[in-house]
């Protein structure tokens, strides 16, 4: 006797739409085939009159197709959006996996992980800062960490499952705005440094560091080595002037950081014994490596800005 696909609980243009998800957030979340490609994607369908104005609806669409345009292996693809029987849906990548709340399970992840997954999200909030977009919607609750552990942050809001602020005019996910935009002003490149400095702190620590200033990591994680603290530190600055400039910077400053904690091996993350000579002589050639990596980085960001 042969088994048989389940029938699709409905469709959405040409997606049969096969199993509801947590619909946390406007509309309704599926898994679903895509009948033309033949992949499994996700969709969310959005309520009938969820846009109240022809202004909203095509600024949605416009902020969509935007989206579409990023293509990086740390976002999370948007693949289409469009309108049937007056609902608007998006369809996007599906992804295997878990949350990063869930990886963390409320204790600090250990210090090398913790860089490995914040220089994941910092590059593909690098892709869309280079697409002139500005991310707005990062907590370790929307980043999802895939089945083989890479970091996948939303491309497009509305593809999360959490964290959605009600209210159908400029839904956004707000727990983790930046202090400027929790004063109510413009979002820009700092503010999505912010909330990546922010959810490395958290990854650290198992705390949110407050709006008017946070101590360093290391006085909740004493495996946090200072170098690390500083760039924290610099990255959460409730002052955007005193903050870093460009989240190039901040992936490149992680990946030399990375570096020295390969050096030290255990260092960092279970207090291992101090370095011997020859230890010493590996950190002093991965901080020259470092040296070279930051200004590749700082030559690069002059000549994008120079343009």
């Amino acid at each position: 006797m042969t088994g048989s696909a389940a029938a699709p609980l409905g469709t959405v243009a040409h997606y049969n739409l096969l199993e509801r998800l947590e619909p946390a957030g406007p509309g309704e979340l599926f898994r679903a085939r895509d009948t033309r490609l033949g992949r499994t994607v996700a969709v969310r369908s959005l309520p009938v009159g969820y846009l109240r104005t022809p202004e909203e609806h095509e600024a949605f669409l416009a902020h969509a197709r935007s989206m579409r345009a990023l293509s990086h292996p740390n976002i999370t693809a948007l693949f289409d959006a469009g309108e049937v029987d007056g609902r608007l849906y998006l369809a996007f990548e599906f992804l295997k996996g878990q949350s990063l709340r869930m990886e963390m399970g409320g204790r600090p992840l250990h210090v090398r992980r913790a860089v490995e997954l914040a220089i994941q999200i910092a590059e593909g909030v690098s892709d869309a800062h280079a697409a002139g977009l500005i991310h707005g919607g990062l907590s370790p609750d929307t980043v999802i960490i895939t089945a083989k552990g890479h970091a996948k942050i939303p491309a497009f809001e509305l593809a999360s499952r959490t964290g959605f602020e009600d209210g159908p005019a400029g839904v956004r996910l707000r727990d983790y705005d930046s202090p400027e935009e929790a004063r109510g002003q413009a979002a820009d490149e700092r503010s999505d440094i912010h909330s990546v400095g922010a959810v490395l702190y958290e990854m650290l620590t198992a705390r949110r560091p407050s709006h008017k200033g946070a101590s360093a990591p290391s006085t909740g994680n004493p495996h946090v080595p200072a170098e690390l603290d500083e760039l924290v530190l610099r990255a959460i600055a409730p002052n955007p002037d005193a903050r870093l400039q460009s989240v190039v910077t901040l992936a490149a400053e992680l990946r030399s950081i990375a570096a020295i904690l390969e050096v030290r091996g255990g260092a960092g993350d279970d207090g291992g014994d101090e370095p011997s000579a020859a230890s010493g002589l590996q950190l002093g050639r991965a901080v020259l490596i470092a040296i070279g990596v930051l200004a590749l980085a700082g030559a690069a960001f002059w000549v994008l800005t120079a343009r």
